[in-house]
């Protein structure tokens, strides 16, 4: 399996997912640069968090316009999967790829910590008992227009919801899929959930590992 990271100024959770694809996961990960197009050719494509471009005018909004994003469209209209993490949700939602955008958090700070966590639509029962995955963001407050939800509440787009909402998102929504489910968005960090977590007040092991596996199920 072949996955691809693409990389802006200001990522910082890059080599994370590389590391996780490749060590965990036994992927052949590339690193795909921002000004840089490409021909769609791997398996998966993956949006990495971070402050792409300082986040400057919009969180996400400089990065898509960048002309690997273009590409990647290219990638998404041929049906490949792209996963978006964080900064990565945020750059798909202003590429158009999901719906909505992510704004400040309600409480206009940066929120760090374990967050409960529900599957909705087809990830219905796809989690144990209290699952949670950590998140680190100060716009991860999801908003989108009445008609959009409606189409993400009757199309099961919602693959991931908060139970108990830090941030002020509509609908507790936390991840998020396009309506081919081919392109999912996530504020929650998976790839910094792979391995037991000796320090954490959530009892969580490999939560991480239990989201990609679902991922790379149901865009298989």
């Amino acid at each position: 399996m072949k996955a691809a990271v693409l990389t802006f100024p200001g990522s910082n959770c890059d080599q994370d997912l590389v590391t996780a694809l490749r060590d965990d996961f036994k992927m052949h990960v590339d690193l795909l640069w921002h000004t840089e197009p490409f021909q769609p050719s791997h398996d998966f494509y993956f949006v990495p968090g971070g402050f792409s471009y300082g986040d400057y005018l919009r969180t996400g909004a400089l990065a898509a316009q960048a002309r690997s994003v273009a590409s990647l469209k290219e990638a998404a209209a041929q049906g490949r999967p792209i996963i978006g993490i964080c900064n990565g949700f945020q750059i798909l939602c202003e590429t158009k790829l999901l719906p909505g955008a992510l704004i400040r958090n309600t409480n206009l700070q940066h929120i760090c910590e374990w967050s409960p966590l529900k599957g909705d639509g087809e990830w219905m029962g796809a989690f144990p008992e209290g699952y949670a995955l950590p998140i680190s963001h100060g716009e991860g407050n999801f908003i989108c227009s009445e008609r959009e939800l409606s189409e993400i509440k009757t199309n099961g787009q919602a693959v991931l919801r908060y139970t108990q909402n830090p941030n002020g998102a509509t609908w507790d929504i936390a991840g998020l899929a396009s309506k081919n489910k081919r392109v999912i968005g996530l504020m929650p960090h998976p790839e910094r959930a792979l391995h037991t977590q000796k320090d954490s007040a959530v009892s969580a092991r490999h939560y991480g590992k239990i989201f990609f596996e679902k991922i790379f199920r149901l865009t298989n």
